[in-house]
């Protein structure tokens, strides 16, 4: 068996993925069920993409992080390549439905939000580690999807459920994939105490 066999065992991708595709089905087929023919809305575009940022937040952290902070592999490459395959497979999966009746897009929203939670995610699991690194993806998503915002300060914090062309929205997802993935590649998930979960 491989390093990176090892490596993909580990951390749970297999499972993870067949979440995040069995998440996609699902949350399209509600779309279809419950929608109009066409793009969903952003916040239900928003939401699909927590989901699956969500399942692949499990991903970023091994079973012992005394070994995950070892120099015996190239975990900063690792690490890296790990968060653009996450990335990689949530383009891919919503992409997808863009071949669709019921599509979730535009694009340009897809990549902005899953390039954003996905780095705030990153950043709060070398922060405060994988178990609860999804509680600010997850609160934020939630306010941005219950009050929209309005004018640049209003569309800066609620820059999930903005349209693609929006600057302020761009800019903060593309500040918080940029400060996720170098804390994460930097310094890899917070190590464990003996009283938190694994």
């Amino acid at each position: 068996m491989t390093g990176l066999t090892l490596y993909v065992r580990s951390r749970q991708v297999p499972a993870a993925l067949g979440a995040a595709v069995a998440g996609t089905a699902l949350a399209w087929l509600l779309a279809t069920a419950f929608s109009v023919q066409g793009e969903v809305s952003s916040t239900v575009l928003a939401l699909t993409v927590l989901l699956l940022v969500a399942v692949a937040t499990t991903t970023l952290a091994g079973p012992d992080d005394t070994l995950d902070r070892t120099a015996a592999r190239p975990w900063g490459w690792l690490r890296m390549s790990h968060l653009a395959t996450a990335l990689a497979c949530v383009l891919i999966l919503l992409g997808a439905t863009l071949l669709a009746g019921t599509r979730f897009g535009p694009f340009g929203c897809v990549v902005r939000d899953a390039a954003g939670l996905l780095g705030l995610t990153a950043l709060g699991t070398a922060a405060v580690g994988t178990a609860r690194s999804w509680f600010l993806p997850l609160g934020w998503t939630l306010g941005a999807a219950v009050f929209p915002g309005m004018g640049t300060a209003g569309e800066s914090v609620t820059w999930q459920t903005q349209a693609s062309d929006s600057r302020p929205a761009a800019l903060v997802a593309a500040a918080l994939t940029a400060a996720g993935t170098v804390a994460y590649v930097s310094r890899g998930p917070r190590h464990r105490t003996s009283s938190e979960p694994v």
